[in-house]
Order: C-alpha cells, then sequence, then structure tokens
C-alpha cells in the first residue's frame, strides 16, 4: 500500500512549509525538566505508550517506531487510520517519530511526535501535522475536524506530561 500524498517525510523538516491544499497543525506542550523526564517522555512516544494512554486502539507491526512499520490507529472502536512511520529520529536531546496516512485513512497527510530537550533542559513535546480531508465525513467536518485534530494534539501534551509523573504547573 502506498501513501496517500506526494510530501512524504516533509515533517522532518522543522518549520516545514505546509503543503499547498493542506491544513497545517503545530502544537508544542512543556512536559518537564531534566534527563530523566526526557527518557521517560521519548521511551512513551516511540512505543506507542503515548497513543495508548489517549485511548486509542493501536495495531503495528513492530513495537517501537521505525521507518516502514505499519500502524493502524482505531478510534472510538469504529473508525480505522491506516498510516506508515515514515521516519524517526533517536539522539540525545531529540526523540520521536512521524507516520503517513494510506489508503483507507480519513484523512490524507502526515503527522509527528517529536520530544526534545532544550538547551536549559526544558522537556517539550511538538506535534506537527499537515493533512486535508480524504473520506467524506472528514471533508464534511471542516473546521470542526481541524479542531478536533487539535485538541488531540493538546490532550496528547497533557497525557505526556502525567505518564512521565510531572505535574508542576507551566
Amino acid at each position: 500500500m502506498s501513501f496517500t500524498y506526494a510530501e512524504v517525510g516533509a515533517t522532518r523538516e522543522r518549520g516545514f512549509r505546509c503543503p499547498p491544499g493542506f491544513h497545517h497543525l503545530h502544537v508544542r506542550t512543556r512536559i518537564g525538566e531534566g534527563e530523566e523526564v526526557f527518557r521517560r517522555a521519548s521511551e512513551a512516544v516511540l512505543t506507542w505508550e503515548l497513543h495508548r494512554a489517549m485511548g486509542v486502539g493501536i495495531e503495528a507491526t513492530a513495537e517501537r517506531a521505525a521507518p516502514d512499520v505499519d500502524v493502524t490507529v482505531t478510534l472510538a472502536g469504529l473508525i480505522k487510520a491506516p498510516c506508515r512511520v515514515v521516519w524517526t529520529v533517536e539522539e540525545p536531546r531529540r526523540a520521536g517519530w512521524a507516520y503517513g496516512t494510506l489508503a483507507g485513512h480519513p484523512e490524507c497527510g502526515e503527522e509527528s511526535f517529536v520530544v526534545d530537550r532544550t538547551g536549559d533542559g526544558t522537556v517539550w513535546l511538538t506535534i506537527s501535522a499537515f493533512s486535508k480531508g480524504a473520506k467524506w465525513y472528514a471533508r464534511a467536518g471542516g473546521p470542526a475536524t481541524r479542531g478536533l485534530q487539535h485538541a488531540y494534539a493538546r490532550r496528547c501534551g497533557v497525557v505526556l506530561r502525567r505518564l512521565c509523573g510531572w505535574y508542576r504547573e507551566n
């Protein structure tokens, strides 16, 4: 199965340009501070733990994100969203991955989940995406669909902060 969009891997570049006709998403959430928080957050993102803690179903062909791993996200037990990991990064201060949509996904595009630790030790989760509706119901949802995507991205930050045991308010 091939990707449903041409710009495969575009989210790898920080500050990427959103392809014409797609909607851009960029949500950055402070997770906590320190090396231990970074390691815990990175592991939760790379092993699908964050997604499972969000309450979505995850079926993946590997236990850890890696290029060419197929992932099917199931929402509410009804909507199946097939994807494939297009890139990963595991560096001392940056870890994460992105997946792109495959045929049958309600959306068309790519989404990345990246944890990074800045020079002052602050740990951030950044979710970036570009997408447009592929199925009729995603297109019909228009701004409401995009609102749900933003809410999901913000909730990912809240859930990851909890998984890392970091409760201090920003």
